[in-house]
């Protein structure tokens, strides 16, 4: 290599250091000097003690109680890229979201840490003592207060400190420098005086590295070592994280109920928004953007990618592209929920005639759907089976289906194990659990699920549907293109569901109505 060849190699700049170089940072000693003098000084007043703060610990509390003796790690999850150097919007797993009370005041790369503690020593009489691991506020006298795109106060406002944290949600906080140390000391096997992991997996790559690494190096023999058991450890605290959310407390409740009355009030922009829709070559995304701009008004985003789907393309389950056209004649299926601030989803759906009334083939198709929502919620009760709520709907479709000669075998027939020919029109379940996941508590276990008791606190959707695709030549020419999905939001109480989102119409008679005091009297115009 040359002398000049090598000289250049030495000054390269590192390729990880390059996606910088549109900032131009400053770094003289002057600059620096003057970027950290004459500062306001902070607030220096601790804030009150969250609302959720003691639902939070109650939480934590019932997870410490199903694992004495052994350390849990939650991480809230690292940012990740979207493009280069931009990242998505940040939002921490459900399971640290839930433990902690933090909705959108968040931390990436955060970690709650369960420390197993002798009996009765633990956080209000629990098995642990928790800890919030973050990077809190830096400095303004640091290089990363203005240096830092992703964590400097100058480039997206100020943190919390350690001692905010500590306040607002009434548990031990630490700086993050201190987490590899509190996760990795004297971990290992329980019988010989170690301390044994349950970790949250695939939320935080570092993390997981950390852990894996910790357990493998404290192995008596680490060629032997029992990844699987280990494993299954871990997918063991999931399980029961993702169970722990089946039942809502009172705070969760209220934040539902915030996240619908939200989510039914992005149905009228929906519909204040039809006329510009039909005359855009892309009217979905027309609708897509009413219903997105609410959410970012009124929470923190949507909880899920809003599906605006007309004519044919309702018939396609989870169609998000939303590229269609909307067309006066034609239905639209809107399914769509903001995600209030505390990370809880509404998921709601509506089936609305483009020009403000159904034809009767539409009103017909429907009323169906409507009627086994209502057959669904008079089996939601406390005390029968979740699955009997998709059971019931069914029977109601596919009697429709029978009775329009639309089913090749009699309803009794189509509903049987060997049957299910009526699944062709409404593939998917009739209700799912809702909270901080849309879908939520997903990893718990069929018997506490599928087969559970419907109890008081839970939260889940009912939502049958029928879908009539235009490429369907198993049916008459008049159903197809006709896709129609009616989805509410039912709270168990006591006494029976309560539907949360009956502020929103579900008869036909009542849509139409609806969309006439907001359109007036002369309809869309084409």
């Amino acid at each position: 290599m040359s002398t000049e060849a090598a000289g250049a190699a030495a000054t390269e700049q590192p390729l990880d250091e390059r996606v910088n170089n549109r900032s131009q940072k400053p770094d003289s000693d002057a600059f620096r000097a003057f970027m950290a003098a004459n500062w306001a000084p902070s607030a220096q007043e601790l804030p009150a003690r969250d609302d959720v703060a003691d639902f939070a610990a109650g939480r934590r509390r019932a997870i410490s109680m199903q694992f004495p003796k052994e350390r849990l790690v939650i991480p809230a999850g690292a940012l990740k890229v979207r493009s280069n150097d931009t990242d998505y919007r940040y939002r921490p797993h459900s399971a640290f979201a839930h433990l902690t009370g933090l909705g959108v005041d968040h931390e990436p790369d955060a970690v709650l840490v369960f420390e197993p503690t002798d009996d009765g020593e633990g956080d209000d009489g629990g098995q642990h003592r928790a800890t919030l691991y973050f990077r809190p506020l830096a400095g303004r006298d640091t290089e990363q207060f203005y240096a830092d795109a992703r964590a400097g106060e100058f480039w997206i406002g100020a943190r919390p400190t350690l001692a905010e944290f500590a306040a607002r949600l009434g548990v031990a906080t630490a700086h993050l420098d201190e987490l590899e140390a509190a996760i990795t000391k004297n971990v290992g096997d329980p019988a010989i005086g170690g301390t044994s992991i349950r970790l949250v997996r695939k939320v935080d790559d570092n993390i997981d590295a950390l852990v894996d690494t910790a357990r493998y190096n404290t192995a008596q023999d680490p060629q032997e070592a029992d990844l699987a058991a280990l494993d299954a450890l871990d997918a063991k605290l999931t399980e029961t994280l993702s169970e722990l959310r089946l039942i809502k407390d009172d705070w969760e409740i209220e934040q539902m109920q915030i996240a619908v009355a939200a989510t039914a009030a992005g149905f009228e922009e929906i519909i204040k928004s039809l006329p510009r829709a039909i005359t855009h070559h892309r009217g979905e995304r027309v609708v897509e953007g009413a219903f997105f701009a609410h959410a970012r008004e009124e929470g923190n985003e949507l909880g899920y990618d809003t599906i605006a789907a007309a004519g044919n393309n309702a018939t396609t389950l989870h169609w998000t592209r939303n590229t269609g056209q909307v067309t006066p004649g034609e239905l639209i299926l809107v399914d769509a929920g903001v995600e209030a601030d505390s990370l809880y989803t509404a998921d709601i759906t509506r089936t609305l005639p483009v020009n403000g009334t159904y034809s009767e083939v539409q009103r017909k198709v429907y009323q169906a759907v409507l009627d086994a929502a209502d057959a669904a919620f008079a089996v939601a009760v406390p005390g029968r089976k979740f699955r009997g709520v998709h059971t019931a709907a069914m029977e109601v479709l596919a009697d429709r289906l029978q009775d329009w000669g639309l089913l090749p075998v009699p309803a009794e027939v189509a509903l049987s194990a060997e049957g299910q020919h009526h699944r062709r029109w409404m593939p998917h379940g009739t209700s799912h659990h809702l909270g901080l996941d849309v879908h939520d508590c997903a990893q718990a276990k069929r018997e506490l699920y599928l087969d559970g008791i419907i109890t008081e606190g839970m939260v889940f959707t009912i939502e049958p549907g029928l879908y009539f695709k235009n490429e369907d030549l198993a049916i008459p020419a008049e159903y197809r293109g006709i896709g129609v999905r009616i989805e509410d939001d039912i709270l168990i109480t006591a006494d029976g569901p309560v539907n949360l989102s009956e502020a929103l119409p579900r008869t036909p008679d009542e849509v139409e109505s609806w969309m006439a005091g907001i359109y007036g009297a002369n309809g869309p115009t084409s």
